[in-house]
Formats: C-alpha cells, structure tokens, sequence
C-alpha cells in the first residue's frame, strides 16, 4: 500500500499501468501536480459529492437502464437519497431489500462502485495525514486523483479479485440471470433471487462497507454459505484497516508508534469479544426457560453463538455494519458491547483509513493534555501541538457524538421516531430507550 501511494508500483501490479494512464488521459488529470490542503480537500469532497448525485439519478432511474431483469422499480426520492449518502460516506446503512428492490445495474454501477470509491477516499486521507506529519514545511500533501485511482486499481480491484473467486467456489452466487422458481414439496412455488453478489461481498467486506447483496446481508446464505466465508469475511473486515496502521507507521517512518496504536486497537476489541462471548454463553436465568437455552435464537444456526458474537463485535469496531445473525438478538451485555464500540467513534481498527485518523484525532488530544499535566510544549511525531490543531480535533471528537444526541431527540418529536422503539424489551441503543421515557 505504502509503495502504491508514493508511485512505486510493485512489478507483479505493473501490467494496470496501462489502465491508469489511460484514465489519467480519459480524465485531463496530471497524476504529478501536487495538492495543497486546500486543493487535496476540494477535490476530494467534489468528487464524493458528484458521486451522490450519480448514484441518486442510477437508483430513481433504474426502471430504464439496462440488467433489470425482474423489472424492479425505480426507488423512492427519500430511500435513493438515503442510499445514495449512506454508499458515498462508506456509512452503508440500507432502508431496501437488494434482492427485490434494486436492479443488477444499480447493484454493480452504482452500490459496487461506491464500495471501492468510498474505501479508496479514506485511504487517501491517511496518505495526505502521513504526508502532513512527516513534513517540517508542509507545501503539497500529494495528488488527490492520482493516489484515488491507484488505491482503486492497485490495492482493492486485485484483493477483491481474490476474494471473490474464493467466495464463488464455495457456492455464493454470480450471475445475471432473472431469479429462479423453484416448485416445493408442498407443491407451492418459491422464487430464489440470484445476481452478481461474489463480486460485491468482496469489496463490502474488504471495504469495511457493510451494504449486503440481499436484505439479509451476511445472513443469506448465497452472501456467506460455509464456515471457511464466515472466517474469510470476518478476516476481510479486519485487513485493511489495520493494514493502513502498519502503512501509516512506514510513511511516517514511525513503526513502532503505529504498531502501539495496532496493539491499542487490539485490545479494545479483545476484550469487546471477550466480554461478549462470556455474556452470550452464560445467559442469565431470564434467557433460559423450561431448561431450555435460547441463546441460538436469531443466530445463524449454521455458524453457530461463537461466530456470531465475533461477526458482531468486529463489524462495529470496523464501522462495517454487516451481519450474519441479529443483532437484535443479542444478550444486552453482548448488545452494550457493540454500541460502546459505534459510540468510541469506531477507531477500533474502524472503517478502512477512518479508524486510524480518528484514532489519531484521539492522540492529539491526549498529547496536548498530557503535556500540559508535565508543563511541556506538546509534539506529535516531530510537529507541535498548539491551540489550531487542538481545537480541529476537539471538533472532529465532539461534533459527530452531538450531531447523534441531537438526532435521537428530534427523531421523538416525530410519531415515526417514537413508535419505533419497542419498550418492552432491549432492542435500540440505551441513549434513545432513556431519552424515549421523557417525551
């Protein structure tokens, strides 16, 4: 990844080169004009914001674009713009099922895109941060498209490549065929939905995406199908990210920084799954009733409590959000666990480049304190922290966790946000249980 970012593309990956310059010719784009942070930032919220615009017109639209063979319908404005941001943002939060309401076009053109795009930005955050750090004299934090396009092409296309052959030969479907009937014993009919899905569950995966082929994400068993999926998909989750610690630590040239930062990660989620799976196999006497244990409920039976309580815990420290059981069904320990791990603001490994710059967000603050504590100018990596950079960190920690506080309470002055919540058991997060009683 390092090598890729500076331009020193390794032998094995060379033959793409032809590809890239050909984009760079198709594009008007001089891959060696460096970027100021300014340029480097324009250029990078333009193009996510031309990439909503596209997805929202591929999706409200899709009725009359062409690998449609079940004739799904065009989304509504209000689903399409949700699906649009949620895919740009590498958010990947979905209010559709894929299977019955997106087209094989709008699967692949449009979600499959943004899961490379989208990954492919936040590692070239990480390569404009690294460029920052290592600078004494910071004029030029490289070029945006170039570093875009050569993560794109260099890094995900061939490890998703990988991937997803693996995944095809352990059954999970590829094809562009209308679905299937298949004629029950019963004597009923059952239609078993197909499409391009290997290709995609390798980038949402490695992508740390999250956005599932089929409305039950990991769950259907044409997404993940065998124990050895399961593992593969867990591991592709984990890859990445820590991937770009170790790349951080070598632009910086500050390897053993970053592989303290690895272990910190490492132990937060240790002990997330630690935790989880010690309160998932001793369920308090409530879950067990008539000797029976209920603790497989709303797991994947064929994965069983273990894989579960891992998928889960890994998923959220990543940012990923995919799933292969409910997470509904989770003990409320297990459940706590995982909303502690969205609420530390997923710098737990977190999303591909995401985790480490929040992580590292994080860092400038805690150096600022601690060297107030010892009377000391503080420094990180070689570069003062003064009031500039202390404050654009307290922003980036404080605004996402006020923009969620202030989004639960005006979600309770709508009747939909109010009935949403089950009050009988523990399902959503404790924050909007608690603000729920005030109404």
């Amino acid at each position: 990844m390092v090598r890729v970012l500076e331009g020193e593309i390794p032998n094995f990956l060379k033959w793409i080169g032809h590809l890239e310059t050909l984009l760079y010719r198709l594009l008007g784009i001089n891959p060696h004009e460096d970027m100021s942070w300014r340029q480097y930032a324009l250029a990078l919220v333009s193009f996510n914001l031309a990439g909503i615009v596209i997805l929202l017109g591929l999706l409200s639209f899709q009725s009359f674009l062409p690998l449609n063979p079940q004739q799904v319908g065009n989304l509504d404005l209000g689903v399409a713009l949700n699906t649009a941001v949620s895919f740009v943002t590498n958010t990947n939060w979905q209010t559709y099922a894929g299977e019955s309401q997106l087209s094989y076009f709008s699967q692949m053109l449009g979600v499959g895109v943004q899961n490379f795009l989208s990954a492919a930005t936040g590692i070239t955050v990480i390569a404009a941060l690294a460029r920052g750090l290592r600078q004494n004299q910071v004029s030029s934090l490289g070029n945006f498209w170039a570093n875009l396009t050569r993560t794109t092409l260099y890094v995900l296309l061939p490890l998703c490549f990988i991937l997803a052959v693996v995944l095809l030969s352990q059954g999970v479907v590829m094809s562009f065929r209308p679905y299937a009937i298949a004629h029950t014993l019963e004597g009923t009919t059952q239609t078993i939905p197909l499409g391009p899905a290997a290709s995609q569950i390798a980038i949402k995966q490695i992508g740390t995406n999250g956005g599932g082929f089929f409305g039950a994400n990991s769950a259907h068993p044409f997404e993940n199908p065998t124990p050895l999926t399961n593992f593969l998909e867990i591991f592709a989750m984990l890859f990445l990210p820590a991937a770009c610690v170790d790349a951080f630590g070598r632009m910086t040239k500050a390897h053993k920084h970053a592989w303290a930062i690895l272990a910190v990660m490492g132990l937060f989620l240790t002990t997330a799954i630690a935790c989880s799976l010690y309160a998932e196999t001793h369920p308090a006497n409530g879950l067990i009733e008539a000797g029976k244990n209920i603790t497989m409920e709303g797991k994947e039976t064929r994965h069983g409590v273990v894989s579960s309580v891992v998928w889960s815990q890994v998923t959220t420290a990543t940012s990923t959000g995919a799933t292969n059981a409910s997470q509904g069904s989770l003990s409320p320990i297990t459940t706590g666990v995982a909303c502690l791990n969205m609420l530390l603001g997923e710098i737990v490994f977190g999303g591909v480049g995401s985790g480490l710059y929040g992580m590292v967000m994080m860092i400038t603050l805690t150096v600022f304190l601690a060297g107030l504590m010892v009377g000391r100018t503080p420094e990180y990596l070689g570069k003062k922290i003064e009031s500039h950079e202390v404050c654009a960190a307290a922003i980036a920690v404080l605004l996402p966790c006020g923009l969620v506080l202030l989004g639960c309470v005006g979600s309770f002055y709508l009747e939909a946000g109010r009935s949403g919540i089950d009050r009988g058991r523990f399902v959503g997060p404790t924050v909007m249980l608690q603000l729920g009683r005030f109404r």
